[in-house]
């Protein structure tokens, strides 16, 4: 009997054909391309090896234990055995629109690959488009959860272009360290929040919360606003403390010492809790250094690396506090980081409170500060004045820098190309959250499902910042 090609001879045929070639066209729109992870039937040993950390510039000996005859070879499991599948991004554990794709053989995680770009905001390339005078607005949307750092540190490297970096008010100065500090003690609180959600704690996702909203109301009662201030900017900030400053932050300090106490005996000595973190997504410092990766990630290795004292800024070096690390840099140590952080931030607010001047609170420097607003109703030119640096903003001589600040997520960078314009030429942020979460496939190798949240959770990413 002759073989023909088959054709469709009935509605069911047709059906299945049509429903075949959808799949395939949906796959096709929605594929990331070379991020994807690939199976492994697709795989060489020497990819394979390049995946799972030829970037720590293995030895010989150890580059061996990723060869094709290797517990982890390409070749030791087949497809049939394996399952790939996406975490996010619309995962609750996954700390924003972050998706994970996860190799598994049953609960075990074999391979993950970090996949990003779903926000595709673009904000650099924004910033080029805005005058310095507006780039606040842009770069405080960045890292949400700690949006004055991001004011802060673009600020500062527009100050350091204009070569008024020396001339900021000691006012100024102090009011950017305090708000600062304050915007890193409701970002660990929001990470104890979260942290504590994700791995079934959801009483601390309350506590957590009522905790960062104390903050939270102070930052608007000062800004105007609960996150996204553009509050610092280029010169100091947009206004002065409110009345009654003062007791309002003490009101917070006194409250958080008996807070952070009960979160101690809530999860910190809960053996629950410390099963579920203790060895697990462990990263050593030098594979952490490899990866480039910062803050409380680095810190957990052993390593004290904190830019507020290693390469001081503002008034740190002026600070007495105590840079805190851990000794396995696992997830409970990133935890136990961050919650002591928290005391060690409220420990410089204070000394912060008993140094604050009085004086200005931004340069008085016509080309970078506008005329006061009660100028505006008096003279013809006040208003030209404030009108022209509105609208078409001040020129900063041609140049470069970069300047770097130590975030709540670890280091956070702004680089500046100008050109002699009102905008910056080229403009890249060095977001914290994005090289952080390239040790996530390295943390969670070999580990299980459930505490692939837990890692995720532990490195703390924020993916506005990660996207940007």
């Amino acid at each position: 009997m002759a073989v023909t090609d088959h054709k469709p001879t009935d509605q069911t045929d047709v059906q299945l054909a049509e429903v075949q070639s959808t799949h395939a066209a949906l796959l096709h729109l929605t594929s990331e391309g070379g991020q994807e992870l690939r199976p492994r039937s697709e795989l060489t040993a020497r990819e394979l090896m390049r995946e799972v950390g030829s970037v720590l510039r293995l030895s010989e000996a150890d580059a061996a234990r990723f060869s094709a005859d290797s517990p982890v070879g390409a070749h030791q499991y087949h497809d049939d055995q394996t399952m790939i599948i996406n975490m996010g991004p619309q995962h609750p554990s996954t700390h924003g629109v972050l998706r994970l794709m996860l190799e598994l053989q049953g609960e075990t995680v074999l391979r993950s690959k970090p996949i990003i770009g779903y926000l595709h905001t673009g904000m650099e390339k924004t910033g080029e488009t805005l005058t310095y005078m507006q780039g606040g607005t842009n770069v405080t949307r960045m890292d949400y959860v700690s949006p004055l750092n991001n004011e802060l540190v673009f600020s500062l490297a527009v100050e350091k272009l204009l070569g008024i970096d020396g001339d900021i008010p000691d006012r100024a100065v102090w009011m950017r360290m305090l708000l600062s500090e304050l915007n890193r003690m409701s970002s660990h609180l929001l990470f104890m929040a979260t942290n504590g959600m994700d791995l079934g704690a959801v009483s601390m996702m309350l506590y957590g919360w009522r905790e960062r909203e104390e903050v939270l109301r102070f930052f608007q009662k000062v800004t105007g606003l609960r996150m996204n201030h553009n509050f610092i900017r280029p010169g100091g900030l947009a206004a002065d403390l409110p009345a009654g400053w003062r007791d309002d932050v003490l009101a917070i300090l006194d409250m958080l010492p008996e807070r952070l106490a009960e979160y101690d005996t809530l999860m910190t000595g809960q053996p629950i809790w410390r099963e579920r973190l203790q060895g697990v997504g462990v990263i050593t410092a030098q594979e952490a250094m490899a990866l480039g990766a910062t803050g409380p990630i680095l810190r957990s290795t052993g390593l004290a690396w904190d830019l507020r004292r290693d390469m001081p800024y503002l008034h740190y070096d002026e600070m007495e506090f105590d840079v805190i690390v851990g000794q396995y840099g696992d997830c409970f140590d990133r935890f136990a980081i961050r919650l002591n952080e928290i005391r060690e931030s409220m420990k410089i607010v204070r000394q912060i409170l008993d140094r604050m001047p009085s004086g200005d609170y931004r340069i008085q420097n016509k080309k970078v500060t506008p005329p006061p607003r009660a100028r505006i109703d008096e003279s013809m030119e006040a208003l030209i004045h404030h009108f022209k640096i509105f609208t078409e903003g001040f020129k900063v001589p041609e140049g470069e820098v970069y300047v770097a600040i130590e975030s709540p997520r670890g280091e956070i960078g702004c680089y500046i190309a100008s050109d002699g314009s009102p905008k910056p030429y080229r403009m890249h942020v060095r977001a914290p959250s994005f090289v952080n979460i390239q040790t996530l496939p390295h943390m969670m190798r070999n580990c299980l499902v459930a505490d692939a949240v837990a890692i995720i959770s532990s490195v703390d990413p924020v993916l506005g910042e990660v996207d940007r």
